[in-house]
């Protein structure tokens, strides 16, 4: 019965907020002593993916190394955000090689294709991980992912589930939209329109520098004129990637449905006040009677924040996440 039904998540005095918790990450948290190796890669289609490695001296090629934690970033973000390089430092400091990667479109460089990324794009995470191990060939791979990057590695798992390589032996997602409809109405309300207009305002400009390379395909008053995620779904994300509509996307890219075919020691933690995510999303039924995922949802902690002040640097979430894949379970 994974499911821990008492976190250990304390916020500091003030932290009690969500939006707070949030946005304060974002804003003010600065994480030094990361040093990334960019490589980038091509993709089975003729795009490509740019992959910021943080592995010291290790990083031969051929070499046969140990561990490997490949770290999915959430929507419109990228391996620069505070949140990633804290969670890479937290494992390099533990002694991982440590490869976060950036979605088609993140990493400062427009992609090739006219679609991009989505929330349910497992193919290259795949491709990440094969390219990883024909360049290192490791013992033991670790799949973290924040957000839209937990419902990916969460999606993954479980549609892989009967032929996951052996060599993935644990993952830890925080803030994962589980069912994206859900996640869509609740980002849509007043009190969380900022986080909706931020997202759009970054996805709109993706969007709309796409008109340049394929000219006639992108209504541009059309596109300036997407107030929610639904519209653009519609618009974009959809038919762009091959869905009917933002519905079948939804449907389609949410990772609430195959949880329970996951066959590898998973924790998911997600905050009971974060501000983007819908019931749906905090899947109790689905632990307890689970073998193998581990639900966690402290009290507070927002969107990707559970925000802490200590010596070492490290928030909550990365003691947590290196404390389970050490195997250190919590009930």
């Amino acid at each position: 019965m994974p499911l821990i039904e008492k976190s250990s998540y304390r916020p500091p005095v003030l932290f009690r907020d969500a939006h707070l918790q949030t946005m304060y990450p974002y804003a003010f948290r600065f994480v030094r002593g990361v040093r990334y190796r960019r490589e980038r890669i091509r993709t089975p289609d003729g795009d490509f993916l740019d992959l910021d490695w943080c592995d010291g001296s290790s990083a031969r090629p051929g070499r046969v190394h140990e561990n490997l934690v490949v770290v999915s970033h959430g929507l419109e973000a990228n391996t620069r955000w505070s949140y990633i390089r804290g969670m890479v430092r937290a494992f390099f400091r533990a002694g991982f090689d440590v490869l976060a990667w950036n979605y088609r479109g993140c990493s400062g460089h427009d992609n090739l294709a006219f679609g991009s990324y989505h929330a349910g794009v497992t193919q290259d995470l795949e491709t990440v991980l094969v390219h990883a191990d024909r360049r290192h060939r490791y013992r033991n791979i670790v799949l973290v992912g924040f957000s839209l990057g937990a419902n990916l590695t969460l999606k993954y798992l479980g549609e892989k589930a009967d032929n996951l390589d052996p060599r993935i032996k644990r993952a830890v997602t925080f803030s994962a939209p589980l069912d994206l409809e859900s996640c869509s109405r609740v980002l849509s309300q007043p009190a969380n329109r900022v986080y909706m207009d931020k997202f759009l305002r970054s996805l709109r400009g993706k969007v709309k520098a796409k008109s340049k390379r394929y000219p006639g395909r992108i209504d541009e008053r059309a596109l300036k004129r997407m107030r929610t995620f639904r519209e653009f779904d519609d618009f974009y994300t959809a038919p762009a990637h091959g869905f009917q509509d933002a519905e079948d996307y939804w449907r389609r890219a949410s990772s609430i449905r195959l949880l329970k075919y996951i066959r590898i020691p998973t924790l998911l933690v997600s905050a009971q006040d974060d501000p983007f995510l819908g019931p749906e999303c905090y899947p109790v039924g689905e632990a307890i009677d689970h073998e193998y995922f581990f639900f966690e949802a402290p009290r507070y902690g927002g969107h990707v924040g559970f925000v802490s002040f200590n010596r070492s640097g490290l928030y909550w979430s990365e003691q947590r996440a290196v404390d389970f894949v050490r195997g250190r379970i919590f009930r």
